[in-house]
């Protein structure tokens, strides 16, 4: 019995389309967005020289007294690269009506879905791999950068001690703030102390909303958990990420479908007349911190903090 083979797939999924999946997952995942691009690995894991010492200068005792040595050092921090994957059956019968966009439909959801688990594996941790490191979250919590919702919002964003003066007092200017959709009404009614807003929008082209100086950006994927977060603020160059494939798809139709939990039975695509396209990426990401001028130890600093809410 024939197969449906690529060749007789037509122009269903053209190659760049693949390209345009990763540029859309990148897009849709806030955290991708924020961060910052290495050149992609070539293998599993890929180490990151990260600055671990600075040289230090001394002042010379009189003209001729003796110059001091010093030294600079690099430590070395990894990426691992693990992969992100969906499978999505399609029956042959709507593959053969000629009219249906069947793209069209697929890649959004693909791209939605990628880039949901992304923001929650890397603001959260949830769902993470064994191999990544630690959350921002729980990076934040480590190091104290974890301010708690009280009655005065100015003060806990504003104010020294605040979601942003945790950052500067790392050694950091923030970047970007991330913040829970719900946020929105609180800071519009955010002032100064002359009662000027300080949550403001650009006049031109879309709305891009800032709150003093920081651009500000309200993930909309579904990966927000507004019940551990209300705001993430943070330097987000600090942020590393590295591609070791980028998405790639691949046409499956003699294969089974378990459910990964059960190992049961979910689809049969050859008793069932269907076809599935499987989407994979991998990726990997870290948090350089390297020393600074600002400071001398990689140890109990963060270039995130965290605005929670109040325990109920």
């Amino acid at each position: 019995m024939p197969a449906i083979e690529r060749q007789n797939m037509g122009g269903l999924i053209p190659e760049p389309v693949s390209r345009e999946i990763f540029q859309g997952v990148v897009e849709q995942s806030a955290v991708l967005r924020a961060g910052r691009k290495l050149p992609n690995m070539t293998a599993k894991t890929q180490a990151i020289n990260v600055l671990d010492m600075l040289p230090l200068a001394y002042w010379v005792d009189g003209d001729t007294g003796f110059k001091r040595t010093s030294s600079q050092a690099w430590d070395k921090k990894k990426l691992y690269a693990e992969e992100l994957a969906v499978i999505i059956p399609i029956p042959e019968a709507v593959l053969a009506d000629t009219n249906y966009d069947i793209w069209g439909e697929v890649r959004p959801r693909i791209v939605e879905a990628m880039g949901r688990r992304v923001d929650e594996a890397i603001l959260f941790g949830t769902g993470k791999p064994s191999t990544w490191r630690d959350d921002i979250l729980t990076t934040a919590t480590a190091a104290g950068t974890v301010v708690t919702e009280t009655g005065d919002l100015f003060a806990d964003i504003m104010g020294p001690g605040g979601l942003i003066a945790k950052v500067e007092d790392n050694g950091y200017l923030p970047t970007r703030i991330l913040s829970a959709i719900s946020m929105r009404s609180k800071l519009r009614g955010l002032t100064d102390q002359v009662g000027h807003p300080l949550f403001l929008h650009g006049l031109q082209g879309p709305a891009q909303y800032d709150l003093d100086g920081i651009h500000l950006d309200f993930p909309m994927n579904g990966a927000w958990d507004a019940e551990e977060a209300l705001m993430i603020a943070g330097d987000f160059s600090q942020l590393v990420y590295s591609i070791r494939q980028d998405v790639t798809y691949k046409v499956l139709t003699e294969a089974t479908i378990v459910d990964p939990a059960t190992r049961e039975v979910v689809y049969s695509l050859a008793q069932q007349d269907m076809v599935a396209l499987r989407a994979v990426m991998r990726l990997g990401w870290e948090i350089p911190n390297p020393v600074s001028a600002y400071r001398s130890t990689l140890d109990a600093y963060s270039p995130f903090a965290v605005y929670v809410p109040a325990s109920e």
